[in-house]
C-alpha cells in the first residue's frame, strides 16, 4: 500500500510497489496504473468524496499545486437499514492538513444534497470563502442558523453572471441553469490544463413559464485546442427515455386542477421548490383561494423566496394553518412539505390523522408535486394508500404531469453534448450504474469511449497539459454519520448493533455474584425486547436461564474476570437461542458483584 504524507492518496490493496515508475497489477490482474505524480504542480487532480456511488452527498475537490476548490458540500440521507441515522456527510480525512490550501467552496445550488453538510464541515476546514448564488447563499445560513454548532460563514454572493472570480490558480465563471430550484448557478472553472464545465444538477424546459428556453450552446467556446473542456455532468436521468417534461405543461394542469377541485386541495412537494410554490400561489390568487403554508422548512423558504422576489403574493392571500376551517372548502389551497413520507412532516401527519387541524375530507385533492427520491418508493406509496382509503382525490405523475423533473433524460444529455462539444466526459451525481448508461449514451452518438472517465468516489483524475486519466489511486470516502449531536462518533459496528436489534431483538441476561461466597446470588435474571415475549415463552426463558446458571457453576472466590464471563455468556447463549428458535438476538450480558 502506498500513502501520500497527510494520507491523500492510496492504491487498492494488493498492488505491489510503483517505485519502477512501470504499470502494475492488482491481484485480480487489473491495472493499477502509475503513482501520482509528485509534481502536483502540473496537473489537476479532481476526485469525489460522494456523489458518484449515491444520489447526495455531493462533493467534488479540484486540486492544482497548492490550490484547492470545492464544488457544493451536500449530505445523504439515510438508508432504510441505518436505524437512527439522521442523514450521511462526506468523509474529509484526506483535507487533514491542507485546510490553508481551500480558496472557495463553490455551491451550485440549494438543495440538501449540495448543501447539508456545510454547517458541519466549514467550520472543520477553517471557515473557507463559501461562493453561490444569493438565494443559495441565504438557504445555507438558515441552515446554519438552525444548526446546534452556530458561526458566521465568509460569502462571495454572485448576483450576475458576468462576475468572475480568482482562486489561487483556478478562475472562475458562471452560466444560468434550468434546475428545480431558483439560482442554480453553472460554473466554467478554468485551468491551466483544462476547463471544467460544472452544470450541478441541470435539466432543459425547451417551454419555460416565462423567461428564455435552455440554450447551452455558448459553453462550446471553452473547448479548445490548446485548453480542452471536461463536461461533470449530472447523470441522474441517464435511464429515462426522451426530453424532462415542460413547466409550461405542469403550469396548466395546476391551474386546471385548482380551478376545479370541490375541496380544499393540499399540495405535497419539496419546501426548495420556490418555483412551483410561487406558481400555486399565484393560480389560487387568480381563482380567489386563500394559502395556508405548514411546515417549517416551508415557511422559511416562502420568507426567502419573498425576500427575492421569487414568491409574489396579495397582502390578505395567506392564511395560518390553524383557519383553514374558517373558510369554504373550495376556497383553500394548503402548501406543505411531507411528499417524500418523511415519518413526522406535515403530509405524513394529514394522512395519518395526527394533523392539529386539517383531517382529510372526501372531496379533499392531494397533489404530489414531486419526485421520488431513489429508495423512498415503498413509503411514499403507503402514504399515497393511507391518502386513498380515506375518500382523497390523489393526483400524481403516473395520473398526471403535475412535476416536471430536475434531471435532464436520455434526450436532454445528447442535446447538452451536443450543445457544449466537451473533449472528456464525467458522469457524476447518481448511483454507478447511472454513471454506466450516462457513458453508453455520450457514446451512442459517437462520443469516444476513451474520452469518458466512470469514477468511483475518491478515485482519482488527473489531466495534464497532454494526457488525462482516471487512476486507480483513491481517498477515503467511507460513510461519516450525523445522529443527533453526534457526528462520525456512530461506527459500522454501532449500526451493525442497531440492524441486529432491528432484525432479532435483544435479550439482556444479569448475572449478580456473591463476592464473598463466590457464588450466584440468585438465578439471572432475562430480558427480552423485540425476540419474544416473555410470558409466552416460559420454557424457553428457564431453559436459557439454566444455561447462563450453569456457566457460572465454578468456584468464583478467587474474583472473577468479567471479560472473560461475558464473552462465554454472548457466545453460548446465543449459540443456544440460535438452535433453539434459528434466530440470533444481540445478547447483552451485565455481571453485578456484591
Amino acid at each position: 500500500m502506498i500513502r501520500k504524507k497527510q494520507g491523500s492518496w492510496t492504491r487498492k490493496p494488493g498492488a505491489k510497489s510503483a517505485k519502477d515508475g512501470k504499470n502494475i497489477k492488482d491481484s485480480r490482474g487489473k491495472s493499477q496504473g502509475k503513482k501520482p505524480s509528485d509534481k502536483a504542480e502540473d496537473r489537476l487532480r479532481i476526485y469525489a468524496l460522494g456523489g458518484l456511488e449515491e444520489v447526495g452527498r455531493n462533493m467534488t475537490i479540484l486540486e492544482y499545486g497548492s490550490d484547492i476548490v470545492i464544488i457544493d458540500m451536500g449530505h445523504q440521507f439515510p438508508e432504510e437499514d441505518m436505524h437512527g441515522i439522521d442523514y450521511i456527510i462526506p468523509n474529509i480525512t484526506c483535507l487533514k492538513g491542507k485546510e490553508k490550501n481551500i480558496r472557495g467552496v463553490i455551491l451550485t445550488h440549494g438543495h440538501l444534497d449540495h448543501i447539508g453538510a456545510a454547517p458541519i464541515l466549514l467550520p472543520k476546514l477553517g471557515n473557507p470563502l463559501i461562493i453561490g448564488a444569493p438565494m443559495t447563499v441565504a438557504l445555507l445560513k438558515k441552515q446554519i442558523e438552525n444548526h446546534h454548532d452556530k458561526f458566521t460563514p465568509k460569502v462571495l454572493e454572485i448576483k450576475s453572471l458576468k462576475e468572475t472570480v480568482k482562486l489561487g490558480v483556478f478562475k472562475v465563471n458562471f452560466f444560468n441553469v434550468t434546475h428545480s430550484i431558483k439560482d442554480a448557478l453553472g460554473l466554467i472553472i478554468e485551468t491551466p490544463t483544462v476547463n471544467i464545465i460544472h452544470p450541478g444538477d441541470w435539466r432543459y424546459d425547451l417551454d419555460p413559464v416565462e423567461g428564455p428556453k435552455t440554450d447551452l450552446s455558448h459553453l462550446a467556446q471553452w473547448n479548445t485546442k490548446n485548453i480542452p473542456s471536461v463536461l461533470m455532468m449530472e447523470s441522474l436521468g441517464s435511464t429515462q427515455e426522451g426530453h424532462q417534461g415542460s413547466e409550461m405543461e405542469v403550469y396548466k394542469n395546476m391551474e386546471k386542477i385548482i380551478k376545479d377541485a370541490r375541496g380544499r386541495i393540499i399540495f405535497g412537494t419539496f419546501s426548495s421548490m420556490l418555483e412551483r410554490v410561487g406558481q400555486i400561489i399565484k393560480i389560487a390568487e387568480e381563482n380567489g383561494k386563500k394559502v395556508a403554508v405548514d411546515g417549517f422548512s416551508m415557511k422559511s423558504n416562502i420568507e426567502i423566496g419573498q425576500k427575492f422576489g421569487f414568491i409574489k403574493a396579495g397582502k390578505n392571500t395567506f392564511i395560518d394553518v390553524s383557519k383553514v376551517s374558517d373558510y369554504p372548502n373550495n376556497k383553500v389551497v394548503i402548501v406543505c412539505t411531507g411528499s417524500q413520507g418523511e415519518g413526522r412532516a406535515v403530509l405524513s401527519r394529514i394522512a395519518s390523522g395526527e394533523h392539529r387541524y386539517i383531517k382529510i375530507e372526501k372531496d379533499d385533492t392531494v397533489v404530489f408535486s414531486s419526485s421520488v427520491i431513489p429508495g423512498n418508493e415503498r413509503t411514499i406509496q403507503y402514504l399515497k394508500d393511507s391518502l386513498y382509503r380515506q375518500g382523497a382525490n390523489v393526483i400524481h405523475k403516473e395520473i398526471m404531469d403535475v412535476h416536471a423533473g430536475g434531471h435532464g433524460k436520455i434526450e436532454d444529455i445528447k442535446l447538452i453534448l451536443r450543445e457544449i462539444k466537451p473533449k472528456y466526459l464525467i458522469p457524476v451525481y447518481a448511483n454507478h450504474y447511472l454513471l454506466r448508461e450516462a457513458a453508453k449514451v455520450a457514446e451512442s452518438i459517437g462520443f469516444p469511449k476513451e474520452n469518458i472517465f466512470v469514477a468511483d468516489n475518491g478515485q482519482i483524475m488527473e489531466f495534464t497539459a497532454t494526457n488525462a486519466k482516471l487512476t486507480d489511486y483513491r481517498v477515503p470516502t467511507d460513510y461519516v454519520f450525523v445522529d443527533g449531536l453526534g457526528v462520525g462518533d456512530v461506527s459500522h459496528i454501532v449500526l451493525r448493533d442497531r440492524q441486529l436489534m432491528a432484525g432479532d431483538g435483544m435479550i439482556v441476561v444479569i448475572v449478580t455474584i456473591d463476592k464473598k461466597k463466590g457464588q450466584l446470588v440468585q438465578n439471572p435474571d432475562l430480558i427480552s425486547r423485540g425476540f419474544i415475549y416473555m410470558k409466552e415463552n416460559k420454557k424457553l426463558i428457564e431453559e436459557t436461564r439454566a444455561r447462563a446458571k450453569k456457566i457460572f457453576k465454578a468456584d468464583l472466590k478467587e474474583g472473577i474476570d468479567e471479560n472473560y464471563y461475558k464473552d462465554k455468556i454472548r457466545n453460548e447463549i446465543g449459540q443456544f437461542l440460535y438452535q433453539k428458535t434459528e434466530r440470533r438476538p444481540m445478547v447483552l450480558p451485565v455481571i453485578i458483584q456484591v
